[in-house]
């Protein structure tokens, strides 16, 4: 179990400055640890969508979600924001929410508040061009993200986003991480179909709904916190930058 995270203050904080930077702030539904809240800002062209805080002993992506949105990197374009998936999960230091449900199998089922209405938000605003989402395993000593991609297959892709995190960590040198067979090290090239059919991970959904390439960034929880959240940042800032060359190479498949 993680430390317990202060919900209520960093929703204030997030959603103060993301005011300033054009957001429209959405309520998805109520929680015992406070609301589950979305964020978004539409304008031209597809958005590009980041999540975190899918569980509650994962502290680092919300935190390097909002030293995103510090850094200035969401100042312009379109974008969806939800930066603190599972409140009650991040309240109580728990992977789980607080009815015990890991809500990152749920997006199938949809047992859960949080889960039914954070799918119905994604379905009404417009498809992103990419999805980002930001996690940690406890079970590994570096880096590795998960890649679905439903366009050209791009290997200097992955390469880039791992020489990005280079300076903070370095990539998981494990063969067979979470039952996946590695492309090469650190990353995880993932078919867009759930490992357990009946248990769709976020990112299925997103792809589910046509989502071109997505990207599930795991830092290691053991290293330091400072070092993980500078991780998450970095690799974002990177897969956005690979899907701008793409888009402007029209490498990717439209998205309305």
């Amino acid at each position: 179990m993680a430390s317990a995270f202060d919900v209520e203050s960093f929703l204030a904080q997030f959603g103060e400055l993301a005011a300033t930077k054009g957001f429209t702030r959405r309520h998805l539904c109520d929680t015992p640890s406070g609301p589950l809240l979305a964020w978004e800002r539409l304008e031209s062209g597809p958005p590009d969508y980041v999540s975190a805080g899918m569980h509650g002993d994962e502290p680092a992506g919300p935190l390097a979600a909002l030293a995103l949105l510090r850094s200035g990197v969401m100042d312009t374009g379109s974008w969806l924001v939800c930066p603190a998936l599972n409140p009650t999960g991040l309240a109580a230091g728990t992977r789980e929410n607080d009815g015990g449900l890991d809500l990152n199998r749920d997006y199938l089922a949809l047992r859960s508040c949080e889960i039914r209405q954070h799918t119905a938000w994604l379905s009404s605003v417009p498809c992103p061009r990419l999805f980002t989402s930001l996690h940690e395993d406890w079970e590994t000593s570096g880096f590795y993200f998960y890649e679905i991609n439903l366009g050209p297959d791009r290997p200097e892709r992955a390469a880039s986003i791992l020489e990005a995190v280079k300076p903070w960590l370095p990539a998981e040198p494990a063969t067979l991480i979470d039952e996946h067979e590695i492309r090469s090290t650190g990353w995880i090239y993932h078919v867009p179909e759930a490992h357990s059919p009946d248990s769709w991970p976020e990112a299925i959904f997103l792809a589910k709904l046509g989502c071109p390439v997505s990207f599930t960034f795991e830092t290691p929880s053991a290293n330091c916190l400072e070092a993980r959240i500078a991780a998450h940042v970095a690799a974002v800032k990177a897969a956005l930058a690979s899907v701008e060359e793409g888009m402007s190479n029209s490498e990717f498949p439209n998205v309305e």
